[in-house]
This record gives structure tokens, C-alpha cells and sequence, in this order.
């Protein structure tokens, strides 16, 4: 079992008590898909297609985006079941899922308005930055090294590093750690309410965007920071 599972919860939340909002973060982890692109639509319509025309799902895409969190494997066993699939059908069906996924958005292809600045503001003040990221390793290498980012991320924490995915808080714990630093003086930046439930199970402050959830989707929580539209926000360029 990973290391930083170990953290246990209630130690984690006391890192937030010690950080003060106006303090500056440290470090930076960002989810990757809704958060650094805006491509959470074409995710919902690769899904809903290999999950109907292929397995017979019968879902609309509205009961697909509700069990889009966490890992591929995960979100099959959610719709059909423990047993259905071997590992190795769920490995076929997730990447015959992200092909048909890149196939559509690849056109589309571009950060989140403000984040191409935010990035290199960062970068150039030495801030580490990591992404944390239940998607595969395939999609994660597509979009940073289609759109050029890879060298803002000096680690990288994707669905095949960790145990249990989002809201479990081992891909947030693990890429802090990955960053050297403490849990409480990192940000995470989310789009999912699943995510922002494990930025909070790992003790970490989060800033969210409202890319496909609107803000009376998240339950109220001391330790989201600023919900944003885009990277443009007042509140990003008063981070530093």
C-alpha cells in the first residue's frame, strides 16, 4: 500500500487551520481533465458511445456523466457489476474509450482560457507543480505533450499510481509528496465533486472550476478556496 495513504484524515484537516488563504501556496496539483482543458463533453460522449453501441448499457449521457469519477475500470464496475469483465476487457473497453475520445476532441485542443499565463507565472516563480489525475497515462501524455505543458509538471500522478482513485485522497497525498511538500501548504485545482472531496480527505485547499458542474453541485466546505470560471479570475492572479 502506498505511503501516503497511511496520512490519516484527521491529521491531514489540520493542515488546513495552519494555512491561511492569503498565504500563498507553495505547490500546485491540477486535475487534468475539466480543469486544465475544457473536454469533459467529449469524455461523456466516448463513454456514452462504447457504453451503448458496444456493451449495451442503455444509459443517457446524463446517467453517464454521474459515473464519471475515478478510474475507467471503476466506472464499469459501477455501471455492470463486480464480475462482468476480466481485467483485460476492462482494459480493452477503457482504451478503445480514450481512442475514440482523442479522435473527436483533438480538433478542439486548447487550454482553459488564462492557464497558458498562470502556468508560466508559476513557473517562472519556481512554484513545483504536479498533475494529480484519475485519467490513464495515454491521455495524460496526449494532452501535455500535444499542448506542449510537460515541462511545467515535475510530477505526475495518474490513475495506474495509485490504489483507489478520487475521493480517496492517495493521487492529491502522493503528488504532494512527490512535490516535497506539506499536504496544507499545496492548492489543488478541480472540476468534480469527487475531486474536491478527496482535495479535502487529503487535508488540501482547492480551487474550483465551474467547467461542467455548477456550484450547488459541490457541498459547502471550508476549504474550497474560490470557485472560477476560467484562469482569467481576479483571485488567480492574487495567488502569488
Amino acid at each position: 500500500m502506498p505511503l501516503f495513504r497511511s496520512v490519516p484524515l484527521t491529521v491531514a484537516l489540520l493542515f488546513i487551520s495552519n494555512v491561511s488563504m492569503k498565504t500563498a501556496p507553495r505547490a500546485l496539483i491540477f486535475d487534468l481533465n475539466g480543469t486544465i482543458i475544457n473536454d469533459m463533453e467529449f469524455h461523456i460522449r466516448a463513454w456514452t458511445g462504447i457504453l451503448n453501441e458496444y456493451l449495451h448499457a442503455g444509459l443517457s449521457p446524463e446517467q453517464v456523466k454521474s459515473q464519471m469519477y475515478g478510474k475507467n475500470s471503476e466506472l464499469l464496475i459501477r455501471v455492470f457489476g463486480e464480475g462482468r469483465f476480466t481485467n483485460e476487457e476492462m482494459e480493452y473497453w477503457s482504451i478503445e474509450k480514450e481512442k475514440r475520445y482523442q479522435e473527436e476532441y483533438r480538433p478542439h485542443l486548447r487550454l482553459i482560457a488564462g492557464l497558458a499565463d498562470f502556468l508560466e507565472s508559476a513557473h517562472a516563480k519556481k512554484i513545483p507543480m504536479a498533475i494529480g489525475s484519475a485519467a490513464i497515462p495515454l491521455n495524460i501524455d496526449f494532452i501535455l505533450d500535444e499542448l506542449n505543458i510537460r515541462k511545467y509538471f515535475s510530477a505526475v500522478v495518474s490513475a495506474d499510481d495509485v490504489v483507489i482513485s478520487k475521493p480517496d485522497p492517495e493521487t492529491f497525498l502522493k503528488a504532494a509528496g512527490l512535490l516535497n511538500t506539506a499536504p496544507g501548504a499545496c492548492m489543488v485545482f478541480e472540476d468534480a465533486p469527487k475531486g474536491v472531496e478527496a482535495a479535502r480527505n487529503a487535508g488540501i485547499p482547492c480551487v474550483v472550476l465551474t467547467t461542467m458542474h455548477s456550484r450547488n453541485e459541490f457541498s459547502a466546505s471550508d476549504h474550497i478556496a474560490k470557485f472560477i470560471r476560467d484562469y482569467t479570475d481576479p483571485f488567480i492572479q492574487e495567488l502569488f
